[in-house]
């Protein structure tokens, strides 16, 4: 199966998605960057200096991180057996792309399904936590997606929450404040219940 950590900035998906890839023993990526192409468009998404990339650009330069991705390590994982967990997938393009850029997020998803081929998450985990919070994890030195102000970050955290709601059969939200192992706890337990494990 493929399960995706989503949330905002700061929010502890890198950290919680590789202590359940460990646990599961499961193969895990991330968004952007799981492969060689996808760091290099990273680079270009994140970096500072691209102020001016427009919302459309960047919707589709994330489009294309995710279609090598699923192309190049998701698909040949799953087709292998393997579970598969990634930080962040098409649910980020979503909450940021369309709640946060304001892009029509009927356009965003096709684009999304269109690039994955078909691959989608069977299960989404929301790790959630207050503005504040973020803010104080998130320090001074900043890429040009945590430096975006304008409410930004808000839309995205409620463009999270909506996206949940109206999935709640895909999508589990989970408290992200506390130390790394509390929320591990939280996540293995929503976890181990929606795939029906024990240990």
């Amino acid at each position: 199966m493929l399960i995706a950590f989503e949330g905002g900035e700061a929010t502890g998906k890198s950290t919680q998605a590789a202590r359940l890839a460990e646990r599961l023993d499961a193969v895990l990526t991330r968004e952007p960057g799981g492969t060689a192409i996808g760091s290099r468009i990273r680079a270009l998404v994140l970096d500072p200096a691209n102020r001016e990339l427009a919302d459309r650009a960047e919707a589709l330069l994330m489009a294309a991180d995710r279609a090598q991705h699923v192309a190049e390590v998701i698909r040949p994982a799953l087709d292998a057996g393997r579970t598969v967990v990634t930080d962040r997938f098409a649910g980020s393009s979503l909450a940021y792309q369309s709640y946060g850029r304001g892009l029509p997020l009927a356009e965003v998803e096709h684009l999304s399904r269109w690039a994955t081929d078909g691959v989608w998450p069977d299960l989404v985990v929301l790790l959630d936590v207050p503005e504040a919070v973020a803010e104080a994890r998130l320090g001074t030195e900043r890429d040009r997606m945590e430096e975006v102000g304008d409410g930004f970050h808000q839309r995205v955290a409620a463009g999270f929450r909506a996206l949940a709601a109206a999935d709640p059969e895909r999508w589990t939200v989970v408290d992200g404040t506390g130390s790394p192992d509390e929320v591990a706890k939280r996540v293995w337990a929503t976890v181990a219940d929606r795939i029906g494990v024990t240990s």
